[in-house]
């Protein structure tokens, strides 16, 4: 099984026909003063398998810092059924992980890898950059 979509949004669903709907696609966040928070993320995921790869998987998303020092682990399981036949049994499934409050301890490249079954499939860069403009505030 594997990932076939990875992205990060302001917000994303699944309606009950599996069809995804994606609202603010981004890989960058500016903050005026760190540690910095922020509302809300959707880490969107598509996985896709064959009709072999049916059954129960391990999906683990970690969030590592600049220095790659785990700042969120999120452990879960996935069940897949096969596919339809048209498709020679291969399906996708598509899930959407909501994070509310996010703490980004310093500006850098942080990033969600994410893996199944013990074997790392994507990473979903995100940077963080200072808002303060170079050099500090101008005195009058």
């Amino acid at each position: 099984m594997e990932v076939d979509l990875a992205l990060l949004a302001d917000a994303a669903t699944v309606d009950a026909a599996g069809k995804l709907n994606i609202l603010g696609i981004f890989d960058r966040i500016s903050a005026s003063q760190f540690p910095a928070q922020h509302p809300h993320v959707s880490l969107v995921l598509r996985f896709t398998a064959s009709l072999t790869e049916a059954g129960g998987h391990k999906v683990a998303i970690t969030l590592s810092d600049p220095d790659g020092g785990e700042v969120l682990r999120l452990d879960g399981d996935i069940h897949v059924g096969p596919g339809p036949a048209a498709t020679g049994g291969r399906v996708r499934v598509p899930q959407v992980v909501n994070m509310e409050r996010l703490v980004f301890n310093r500006p850098g490249r942080y990033a969600f890898d994410v893996s199944v079954d013990g074997e790392h499939q994507v990473s979903v860069p995100l940077f963080l950059h200072d808002a303060k403009p170079a050099g500090g505030m101008a005195q009058a």
